[in-house]
């Protein structure tokens, strides 16, 4: 076995004299703009929604001890903190790792004909819901947008929808006591 080679003598390579990063004696530290700039809409994204909470009346909870007002207040608290948080982390020249996790082929294009349908699919769900109701709305929406994103089986999907989207009608009307439109099915449901 070969003994490791060692490096020359002399002096250890560094940054150019007179640059940055040799006037200040550490490395140069860049700052990302764009990550700043996510900062600064958190921050005011947190202060509008305690400014908003600030606006809300206690309503129909005037008794309770919890009432509209702590939820918004802490999400805008919360967005603040993680704006300081996430300003700091930057201005001390951390970075975001690259992600590794993901399949996704980061050199292929768009799939602009997809998001398209997804689009029209969406759009014809908030037309139809009135009409058709939220059961039959919310199974041709599912069926079809699991259809566009690869699904094998139209009709299976939309069989799944429409058991999630009677599960999802009963749990609002009788659970939350929220009325979702039953449409053509009114009297049956």
């Amino acid at each position: 076995m070969s003994a490791p080679a060692t490096p020359a003598p002399g002096p250890a390579p560094g940054p150019a004299p007179g640059s940055a990063a040799g006037a200040t004696g550490g490395p140069a530290r860049p700052r990302d703009l764009a990550q700043l700039g996510l900062c600064a809409f958190l921050a005011a994204l947190g202060a509008l929604v305690v400014a908003d909470a600030a606006t809300l009346s206690q309503g129909l909870v005037d008794e309770g001890v919890v009432g509209p007002r702590p939820v918004p207040y802490a999400v805008g608290a919360g967005l603040v903190l993680t704006s300081l948080v996430l300003a700091l982390d930057v201005l001390r020249g951390g970075r975001g790792q690259a992600e590794e996790g993901e399949d996704v082929d980061a050199s292929a294009g768009s799939d602009w004909t997809r998001l398209a349908l997804l689009a029209l699919v969406f759009a014809a769900n908030v037309l139809l819901v009135e009409r058709l109701g939220w059961a039959i709305s919310a199974a041709v929406f599912f069926g079809a947008t699991a259809k566009v994103l690869g699904g094998r089986s139209l009709l299976r999907a939309t069989a799944v929808g429409a058991v999630l989207s009677l599960l999802t009608f009963y749990f609002f009307w009788v659970v939350l006591g929220i009325q979702l439109p039953p449409g053509v099915l009114d009297g049956i449901l």
